[in-house]
């Protein structure tokens, strides 16, 4: 469901749950070949008055005939005009894996082309951009379904029925080919606080390499490392939340205090 969103929001955000009048929107960004259903349970475990908008990339689920994005700059292009609209009340910013970096080239135009700072960037499952080991899967599909396999994610059920595989794989090949060609711009940060998660089990993501994402922000950094693998937040996911939400919480008293200072 999208509640009263319109034109390109409606396209691109999924909300789960009603919230009339949210008082920050948590916008999350899928791994590579995700959808926006990864975040389905998410609603459930925020406050009330925090909006979960999950981010549906183009040619999958019901984009399923929109072509894929050409690169991952202009997949950032195309959210952030998006979310023009939506700016009207604060937002976080997480993402898993490819989402990771997706979030991280949102705030980065939202700082730099609109002046908003999100409250806070979450990213998970990823290396800082700076670090980053291009994917290079295997071209052969049945290597490469294998290699898909070995990051045992639930979340992947597709991939165990031919007849969805087919549907699926063209997507999850067109996000890797935008995490091969991605090159983040050298120096630059966001200025908001950024907390990075990762596995500690993770084989696609190393733990020094997830925790250098201290270099890409000039505000406060948090680093935490779950039990698990690539896809540590599917068994994790009650305690990672727990952890968003106490972050989110903080910064909504924050808000609301500094809102107040302000009108007396």
């Amino acid at each position: 469901m999208t509640g009263s969103m319109t034109g390109a929001a409606a396209d691109w955000f999924r909300s789960y749950r009603a919230t009339p009048s949210p008082a920050l929107r948590l916008v999350c960004f899928p791994h590579a070949g995700g959808a926006p259903t990864s975040y389905r349970t998410w609603a459930r475990a925020v406050p009330d008055d925090v909006e979960v908008l999950a981010t549906c990339y183009p040619g999958r689920q019901d984009r399923f005939a929109d072509p894929f994005a050409a690169s991952l700059p202009e997949l950032a292009d195309d959210i952030v005009a998006a979310l023009v609209p939506l700016l009207d009340t604060p937002i976080a910013l997480f993402g898993h894996s490819m989402g990771a970096y997706v979030a991280h080239e949102v705030a980065l135009r939202l700082q730099e082309r609109h002046g908003v700072q999100p409250v806070r960037l979450f990213v998970s499952g990823a290396e800082a951009p700076h670090l980053a080991t291009p994917p290079g899967r295997a071209e052969d599909d049945e290597a490469f379904v294998r290699e898909l396999r070995q990051l045992g994610s639930g979340s992947m059920g597709e991939i165990e029925d031919a007849a969805l595989l087919e549907l699926v794989l063209p997507s999850i090949r067109a996000d890797y080919r935008l995490l091969d060609a991605y090159h983040p711009v050298s120096g630059t940060r966001t200025g908001c606080p950024l907390v990075a998660y990762v596995g500690d089990s993770d084989e696609d993501c190393e733990v020094d390499k997830a925790r250098a994402w201290s270099q890409t922000t000039a505000s406060a950094f948090e680093f935490r490392v779950f039990p698990g693998g690539h896809f540590y937040l599917e068994a994790q996911e009650q305690e990672l939340l727990g952890h968003i939400t106490g972050h989110l919480r903080s910064d909504l008293r924050l808000r609301q205090a500094l809102a107040g200072l302000s009108r007396t």
